[in-house]
């Protein structure tokens, strides 16, 4: 996955209730996709799903 920085729209003068939700979720999506990238790093860590992904890029590395 890329990085790449988003600088944050300058805030209105006045408050604008459309503007705000839409900067609410997609706050909530960016931190459900941290959240699954963490989970995910979490599952590779048990020992079997290690051992699965080892054996993995094993194969794919040309071994038979």
């Amino acid at each position: 996955m890329s990085s790449r920085n988003i600088p944050l729209p300058l805030p209105a003068q006045e408050y604008n209730q459309q503007l705000e939700g839409e900067f609410r979720r997609q706050l909530e999506i960016a931190l459900l996709r941290i959240n699954d990238t963490i989970d995910s790093n979490n599952v590779q860590s048990n020992k079997n799903s290690s051992l699965a992904l080892r054996r993995h890029q094993f194969l794919l590395m040309g071994a038979s």
